[in-house]
Formats: structure tokens, C-alpha cells, sequence
């Protein structure tokens, strides 16, 4: 990544006016500090060299570009440029940044393969079919994963000179999103990062408040002999959707009263509108959910190997070459989920009837706490000296689990045993890995995840890559065992198994990418109602293909399609549209030198579908098959810029809202689920800007 040195005062980093959350204005001051005090000329050393990457690990996540093996490069550390690289704790594989500016979708949480219940920040599930692949010990609330930071997305960096990037947001509503990223290497081998983002969204109908703050610090370490490696991951989410249980008759979306106009005005099935407000300040949790998982993850290797050098023009670089690594990982974690409702009794009907409330309290609060230890220690062996990418490692995993309240306080451990082979060859044309872990012992016993992915080059013709995996899964907790939410089982549920093979060919000259999912259930556990749990036996089969191609219309003109189709054999309880599509026609051009432009439209459609109803008291989106909805495509328009170091975003988004029923306005409103409206009309503006120091 290569950046023009920014020739503002550091202290600009504090221009960021308005009222904003304490966290924010600490951090901000923590940068201005540092920033300020940085020393330039740091790292003016070898960096990047493949045996220091320390990355042999269990996970498939991989990137293009950067250290693959051992070579040798010469960093440039000129006074006006910095180079940042990035990669996560299970690779050895470094990425850089990706600066394009063509799709706004790479800047928010919210992808946009993805549906949310209303507002940015609201409960989400995907479109396209995504069933969990994880075995073990699963809580079973997914529905704001979107928002929240995550062990397996950390990135662990390498940057020349400090570096920093500032995010803001702003849209309809009063909606905001804050991003902070700061890394800087404290030595050539020395590296941290922090992050911090608020997604914070008042929302159009009434209880649609969202409140999400994510907060991450992670550094990674290398001793000047090389052979001992240090990983550290702090981690925090606090995410919190107000919950309005859909609105109470659709038909109001188009009524003439004018009151209705205003969507906040709308009556709904939770949260009476004199308890809620649209207040950007007010995050106290009225009505809805609040989910929190904090993370302490700390991973220790030692290497035995030999010493080794090269000898460029000007110096010699001496290098460590591992054969033989141990490594332990210890992982706490902290996991809350809560529901509350203080105004309980204006929504007596709505509980008696979807949840079964003999009598409905002044106040709903429902919560589950849980403490997760997980200690795993490894060996890896290095078959080629100077391949760090090949590598073959076995594993023990010791897991700990408690539960409260007290009055339903579990506890049980598992053990699990993993292997891993992984071998990318130097000339980088094949890449292998072969994976599995099975638990030995403990409640989730017989619980396995076996994986094997090949991906290779085909030279001018693009690249290939296939996959295999087989999981055999406990169901999750919420939908197996008591808890103090309410949910109803008729009996005892059968571990849960997902067959997936897939493939993807990129084909190089025409910018086009094919690709192919196809599934093999059985076991399927899922909601049936608000609060009814029920489980597929049957084995059934889901196939999904796909299609992407980038196209030039002219020379500044390009249209970028995205093509799903998807279906299910049998009568297997799952409903989502057959046929998905996303399609940008976008003018990308650099009218002058430093000045890069993307301006177009961005059309989403999905076909007509029994879209799956929401619970809030759960936060678990549930099977129907009585209201079928047939959605507009949602429309928006975006003009998206670049300078130097500076990027901008505007959208205009939903505009296939647009209707002239009682007069002009954007109230013809997409449903996301029954009684679920999306919002008329959105503007967004989104800035970013990096600098170095």
C-alpha cells in the first residue's frame, strides 16, 4: 500500500466536531497523543521476511499479495510513503489494504448480500444460504454478527510508519457510524493495532434504535533470535437493537392519514412511542436486545530451526528458518445475551399470544451469561526450511464452559483433537490445505469438522479452486437445552450434519467469476414460530451457482454483476428467493491528477419469497410459509471520490420507494420480513481519511 504523506498537523486528528460517546473522545485523544510524539525514521531495517510470519495455523482464511515464502525485498522508507500490510492469526500469508472506491459496501458492517429487520443496525440474515459450519458449543444468537469484531477478522500488521485512519458517517435520522484505526510498529518485529467503530442509528419506525460499540486491540511480537512469537487479541462488543415486534398493520405504510407519513407515528406491536425516543444521546435499552462477548486471546510459539543469511549490495540479512514449533493458545471469553422489555404490560397481547405468558409482568427480563476457557496446545513441523507455508501441525484443545444465572447454571468441558496440513508451493501455483477436528470427549463428543481446499493458477486463463467440508455439529444451545428465554421443544434433538462441496474459476480476460455451492443436510434445526423449536430430519440437498463479471462499457464506463440462483430439494423448512442479483453501472474516472471518481447506480433484487418471520424476544428469524413477498428492487445512487488520502461516499439509497399515492414521497416501502418494514428514502454521507506520521 503506497500513500502520499499527509502535511496536516497531527493534532487535526481532534477537528472532529460535535458531541460524541466518551470512548470516542478518548481515543481520539489517545491518537492525538500519539501521533504527535511519534518519531520519524522508525523501522529503517529489513521487515516482511515469510519466516517471521509466524502464521501456521488451523483456519482457511488467506489473502492475495504479500510474503508467500522466503524472499527478500528491499522496503522503501522515503519521508513521503508507507507501506501497510496485513494478516490474520491463522496465516502466514500478508494482504494489503484495498483501495478501490467503487462499492460503498466495503466500508459498513452491513453487506449487501444481507437483509436487516429495518435499519442499519437491526437484526440481519443473509440471503443467500449460509448454514453454520462450526462444531462445539454454539449460544445461538447470530442475528447482529454482523456488527461485531471478531477473532477470526483480526489483522495483525506491518507498517513502515505509523498510520491512521478516520471514519465518519453520517445519515438519515440522525444515523452515524465512527471508525478509528491506528497501527504503528514499535519495533522492526513489534506491532500493534486498535480499533474502535460506533454504529449508532435512531432509526425511521418507532423502537428501531441501535447502539453497537466494538473495540479491539491486538500486537504481535518476534524476539531478535526469531524464535519466539508472541500473539495478543483484547477484544470487546456491545450491541444493542431496540425491538419493535413489526408494526402493527401494514396496510398503514400507504394509509392517508397524514400523521402516518411520519413512519415513527406508525403504532407497533412493542414499545409504546411515549417510552422511545430518536434522541442520537439517548442509548439506554428500553425495549430490545443487548448482546456482549469480550475476548482476552493470547498465543505463544517457539521455534527450533537453524540461522541463515543473505547478502544483498549494502548489507547482510539474518534470518531464522524454523522446522519445529510449539505453540500454546489461551482463549477467555465472556459471553452475554439479554432481553428487555420495561413496558411489558402495553404489549400484553403480543406475549400472551406468541410466547405463551400466562401473565404478563411490569418488566421482561430475560438473560443468559456464559464464561468460555479454552486452552490448545500444538507442535508444527516445517517439512522445507524455506517454506514456512508448508507445514503439517496436531493439537489438543481443552474447553471450559459455565453458565449462569444460578437457578440455571450449567457446566462441562469438551477436549478436541485437530490436525492440519497446509502447502503452498513455491512457485505459487498450487495451494493446498487439508483440515480436521473431532471432539474426543466431554458433552459435544462426536462433534467433527473435516475440510480440504485446493486452489491453483491456470496461467492466462485465471485460477481454480475447489473445496470440501463435512461438519457434524451439536445444535446450538438456545434451540437444545433450557435457558431463560422462552422457547419450546417437543423432545431431544440429533447432532445436525452439512455436507458443502464447492468450486469457483476465475477467468482472467473476461473479468468473470463462476462458482458453484451445493449442500447436504440433515438433522436441521430451526424456529417454526416465535418460539417453537423443530428439527429436519430428513436429508435434503440445497444447490446454489453463481456468477460475477467485471464489464467495460468505453473507456470510463463499467457495469459490475453479481448473479445468485438458488433452490432447495423437497420440503425442507427453508424459504429464500431463487434468484438474486446485484448490478453497479458506475463512470469511474480521474478527471485530474490526484482526483479519482465513481459515480452510478447500485440496483439490489431478490425474487419473490416467503421470507421468514422475527422474534425479538429470541432474536431468531423463524420459518413461514403464509405471506409471500414480492419487494421492489431497491435503487440507490452514489457519487464516490478520492484525494490522495482523503475518500468520500454519498448515497442516495431506496429510492425504488418513490410513489405518487396520496401525493409524492418516498413511502412505497420494501417489507424485509412480515410487518417489517425498510425505510423510504436514505442519504448517506461517508468520509474516511489516512495519514501517516
Amino acid at each position: 500500500m503506497h500513500m502520499k504523506r499527509n502535511t496536516h498537523h497531527p493534532t487535526a486528528c481532534c477537528s472532529i466536531t460535535g458531541k460524541i460517546h466518551l470512548p470516542v473522545m478518548l481515543i481520539l485523544l489517545l491518537f492525538c497523543s500519539s501521533v504527535s510524539g511519534q518519531m520519524r525514521g522508525m523501522m529503517r531495517g529489513m521487515q516482511g521476511m515469510g519466516s517471521r510470519m509466524g502464521g501456521a495455523g488451523g483456519g482457511a482464511r488467506g489473502g492475495g499479495g504479500g510474503s508467500d515464502s522466503l524472499s527478500f525485498e528491499k522496503r522503501k522508507f522515503s519521508d513521503d510513503s508507507v507501506n501497510v500490510r496485513f494478516r490474520y492469526l491463522d496465516t502466514a500469508r500478508y494482504s494489503v489494504f484495498d483501495s478501490s472506491i467503487n462499492d460503498f459496501f466495503r466500508r459498513v458492517p452491513l453487506k449487501a448480500e444481507l437483509i436487516n429487520i429495518g435499519h442499519n443496525g437491526n437484526a440481519t440474515r443473509p440471503i443467500l444460504h449460509s448454514p453454520l459450519r462450526s462444531p462445539g458449543w454454539d449460544a445461538g444468537f447470530h442475528a447482529l454478527d454482523p456488527f461485531a469484531f471478531k477473532i477470526s477478522d483480526t489483522r495483525f500488521m506491518n507498517t513502515t510508519k505509523p498510520f491512521t485512519e478516520l471514519g465518519y458517517l453520517v445519515g438519515s435520522k440522525a444515523e452515524q457510524q465512527i471508525s478509528i484505526l491506528h497501527t504503528q510498529n514499535v519495533q522492526p518485529d513489534w506491532n500493534f493495532v486498535l480499533e474502535y467503530r460506533l454504529v449508532n442509528a435512531p432509526g425511521t419506525f418507532n423502537s428501531q434504535n441501535t447502539n453497537h460499540n466494538n473495540i479491539r486491540f491486538n500486537s504481535d511480537y518476534t524476539s531478535k533470535s526469531q524464535r519466539y512469537h508472541a500473539y495478543l487479541i483484547l477484544l470487546s462488543n456491545v450491541l444493542q437493537t431496540a425491538e419493535n415486534g413489526g408494526i402493527t398493520d401494514e396496510s398503514l405504510l400507504v394509509n392517508p392519514n397524514p400523521a402516518y407519513d411520519d413512519r415513527f407515528n406508525i403504532p407497533t406491536n412493542l414499545a409504546s412511542a411515549a417510552y422511545t425516543s430518536r434522541n442520537f444521546f439517548n442509548v439506554k435499552l428500553i425495549t430490545g436486545n443487548k448482546y456482549t462477548d469480550k475476548h482476552f486471546l493470547l498465543r505463544q510459539q517457539y521455534d527450533y530451526g537453524k540461522k541463515d543469511s543473505v547478502i544483498t549490495d549494502s548489507s547482510v540479512i539474518r534470518f531464522f528458518l524454523p522446522r519445529l514449533r510449539f505453540e500454546h493458545t489461551l482463549h477467555s471469553s465472556g459471553y452475554g445475551y439479554q432481553f428487555l422489555d420495561v413496558q411489558a404490560r402495553n404489549a400484553e397481547n403480543f406475549y400472551k399470544s406468541n410466547y405463551g405468558f400466562a401473565s404478563v409482568p411490569d418488566t421482561v427480563d430475560l438473560n443468559s451469561q456464559w464464561s468460555v476457557l479454552k486452552n490448545d496446545f500444538s507442535i508444527i513441523q516445517f517439512p522445507e526450511a524455506k517454506n514456512p507455508l508448508q507445514f503439517l501441525k496436531v493439537g489438543i484443545g481443552i474447553q471450559q464452559y459455565v453458565s449462569s444465572p444460578d437457578s440455571l447454571r450449567d457446566a462441562f468441558g469438551n477436549l478436541m483433537l485437530h490436525g492440519e496440513y497446509r502447502n503452498r508451493t513455491r512457485n505459487k501455483k498450487w495451494d493446498m490445505l487439508l483440515y480436521g477436528e473431532f471432539y474426543a470427549a466431554g458433552r459435544d463428543a462426536g462433534n467433527y469438522d473435516l475440510k480440504a481446499n485446493l486452489q491453483t493458477q491456470l496461467g492466462n486463463l485465471g485460477a481454480l479452486e475447489l473445496g470440501f467440508q463435512n461438519i457434524n455439529r451439536s445444535p446450538s444451545y438456545l434451540y437444545a437445552r433450557k435457558t431463560a428465554f422462552p422457547v419450546k421443544r417437543a423432545n431431544s434433538f440429533n447432532d445436525e450434519n452439512v455436507t458443502a462441496i464447492y468450486g469457483a474459476l476465475y477467468l482472467k480476460k473476461l473479468k468473470a467469476r463462476l462458482s458453484f455451492h451445493y449442500y447436504l443436510q440433515s438433522n436441521y434445526t430451526y424456529f417454526k414460530d416465535y418460539r417453537t423449536v423443530a428439527q429436519y430430519s430428513t436429508v435434503f440437498n440445497f444447490v446454489r451457482a453463481g456468477f460475477n463479471r467485471e464489464t467495460s462499457l468505453g473507456k470510463k464506463w463499467k457495469w459490475y454483476l453479481d448473479v445468485q440462483v438458488q433452490t432447495v430439494a423437497g420440503s425442507a423448512p427453508i424459504h429464500l428467493p431463487a434468484l438474486y442479483t446485484r448490478n453497479r453501472l458506475s463512470y469511474e474516472a480521474k478527471p485530474f491528477r490526484n482526483l479519482v471518481v465513481a459515480s452510478g447506480i447500485d440496483m439490489r433484487y431478490f425474487s419473490a419469497y416467503y421470507a421468514d418471520g422475527y422474534s425479538p424476544l429470541t432474536g431468531q428469524f423463524f420459518f413461514q410459509d403464509k405471506r409471500k413477498l414480492s419487494p421492489r428492487p431497491d435503487i440507490a445512487a452514489f457519487t464516490n471520490f478520492r484525494i490522495r488520502s482523503f475518500t468520500a461516499y454519498l448515497r442516495l439509497e431506496n429510492l425504488n420507494t418513490a410513489t405518487l399515492q396520496y401525493g409524492f414521497g418516498f413511502k412505497e416501502n420494501n417489507l424485509s420480513a412480515p410487518l417489517y418494514p425498510n425505510p423510504g428514502m436514505v442519504f448517506r454521507l461517508g468520509i474516511f481519511w489516512n495519514f501517516v506520521n
